[in-house]
């Protein structure tokens, strides 16, 4: 009797060394929430940090740079052209996530407010560790966990492995939103309701995943895509697992109808958590979503595209309208974020490739959706860092009524949030202006006309709840009341600078970035 012979996998771990080295940094920053003092675990997880940001983001530029693309790990992972684009943003994303986070442990809120300092919540033991830096900081392996799953999520090759990263971004996330200090109830609420819907979203993804597998046989994106183009298989179950796992993806990525989430848990959430998860989740989300649909269901495109236009357009709409009944600055911000994801999937369903007979030279989707993304997170992170500015006695000032007449309090705070609204709005000499009109280009190119005009509609409907806040600050009496804008902290002051250089540079110089994105090519198969 023969013993069946087991082969060993072979792991390109060099390819893969910035996913673990990322992964290893988090697991590295839990053993010190374990066993350091703690008066020293801010400084030794800061530390670790940035050494797995940096080392991570060399690997990926030399890995770039010198391999070709190619699938690692047995299948399971797709290291190309925009694999290494989106791990490189989400690395620098990252890392100016993490200065807000620095700052936000730093510090106690209040300081600015002294006669109220005493009302800042929790026990006097609290309000030392707040004074003291020493509070919450096992927020750094959460989110360094929650960055390795981002990684891995667009660069999954097999629906098995998009699961496992989809949890792995997933989970830290559903704690880091019920972690803030302030509003307390609101924070752990806006948590809960994420863990709730996510795990459903989780749960509808995996249901989808292995009715693909009914159909083909495999869980593989190359082999779910043979199958496609044989024709073989059931088609009820091809539908059905394309909407189901469609659904966990599109869940993630906040668009219309399985956006309800975004704005309880981007208002609850701690802030600078709220700019890390707005600026890198959509990163990762939209890049599985490209990944899946392109590369294995890229065949089946004729029966996807329609549903995912309704989506686009529903999703820009319900996100703009809405957007301008909010009298909360974060709320706005999260239909926004609902709304550029409808901006995103503009060039997503016009599917302009360079295999779905894209012209030569032009815009392809992924290039411009990726451009976009570097656009787009730039001036969310740099939003979200002026908003930890404003304070009342109770902590950050959310409620536009607080932020009438900001600009004579802080016109420096007034003009940089203004940067940003403009490049939301997509107004000339900004980012967001370029980012709009490649995402457009690719969907024109791509064939979804009509799509681009209803974008164009919607984009200067938004344009106006940015306009009004940019009208509250500088032209209207100031609010009454103790608000303030604190002076910002140096991590914090280095975040809102490297954002507004991205804002004006890339609006001004776009061509170096739009080139890079277009080397980065397309998904390998």
């Amino acid at each position: 009797m023969s013993l069946m012979e087991i082969t060993a996998p072979t792991i390109e771990y060099g390819l893969l060394m910035p996913f673990i080295l990322i992964f290893a940094g988090a697991c590295l920053g839990v053993l010190v929430e374990g066993f350091a003092p703690r008066g020293s675990r801010r400084a030794a997880q800061l530390t670790i940090v940035y050494a797995a940001i940096a080392a991570a983001l060399f690997m990926t530029l030399r890995n770039w740079t010198v391999h070709p693309p190619t699938v690692a790990a047995e299948g399971s992972v797709s290291v190309d052209g925009p694999t290494s684009f989106m791990w490189v943003i989400l690395l620098v994303f990252g890392a100016i996530s993490f200065l807000l986070i620095a700052d936000r442990t730093a510090e106690n809120g209040a300081s600015v407010f002294a006669p109220q300092a005493a009302a800042v919540p929790g026990t006097e033991s609290e309000r030392e560790a707040a004074r003291a830096g020493v509070e919450h900081t096992e927020v750094y392996p959460l989110a360094l966990f929650a960055l390795s799953g981002m990684m891995l999520f667009p660069a999954s090759n097999d629906l098995i492995t998009m699961f496992i990263a989809l949890e792995i971004l997933s989970l830290p996330l559903y704690v880091l939103c019920g972690l803030a200090r302030r509003r307390r109830l609101l924070s752990q609420e806006s948590s809960l309701k994420y863990f709730l819907l996510g795990a459903m979203s989780s749960a509808i993804y995996l249901y989808g995943a292995a009715l693909l597998y009914g159909y083909a046989g495999s869980f593989d994106f190359a082999r779910i895509d043979t199958a496609l183009r044989g024709g073989t298989g059931d088609s009820l179950l091809l539908l059905a697992g394309m909407a189901l796992v469609g659904v966990g993806l599109l869940f993630k990525f906040g668009a219309v109808p399985f956006h309800s989430w975004t704005p309880d848990v981007y208002a609850g959430a701690p802030t600078a958590i709220t700019a890390f998860m707005a600026a890198c989740t959509k990163i990762a989300a939209i890049g599985a979503l490209m990944r899946v649909f392109y590369v294995a269901l890229g065949a089946d495109r004729w029966d996807w595209q329609p549903m995912m236009a309704i989506i686009a357009v529903a999703t820009m709409a319900v996100g703009s309208v809405v957007a301008i009944s909010q009298t909360d600055v974060k709320r706005m911000l999260a239909y926004s974020s609902i709304a550029h994801a409808g901006f995103l999937m503009t060039a997503f369903v016009g599917a302009s490739q360079a295999s779905s007979g894209s012209p030569a030279g032009g815009l392809t989707s992924v290039s411009s959706v990726m451009f976009y993304l570097v656009a787009y997170g730039a001036a969310t992170l740099g939003a979200f860092a002026v908003i930890t500015l404003v304070r009342d006695p109770s902590g950050e000032a959310t409620l536009l009524s607080s932020w009438v007449g900001l600009a004579r309090r802080s016109p420096a705070a007034a003009v940089v949030f203004s940067v940003f609204m403009l490049s939301f709005a997509g107004i000339p000499l900004t980012s967001g202006f370029i980012g709009k009109w490649a995402v457009f280009a690719a969907a024109w190119n791509g064939g979804a006309e009509w799509l681009v005009v209803v974008a164009v509609v919607i984009s200067v409907i938004a344009a106006f709840f940015y306009v009004r806040v940019i009208v509250l600050m500088f032209f209207s009496e100031p609010a009454e009341g103790p608000v303030a804008v604190i002076k910002p902290g140096a991590s914090t002051l280095v975040a809102v600078g490297v954002a507004v250089v991205a804002t004006v540079a890339l609006g001004l110089f776009p061509g170096p970035l739009l080139e890079l994105a277009q080397v980065a090519g397309e998904f390998v198969r």
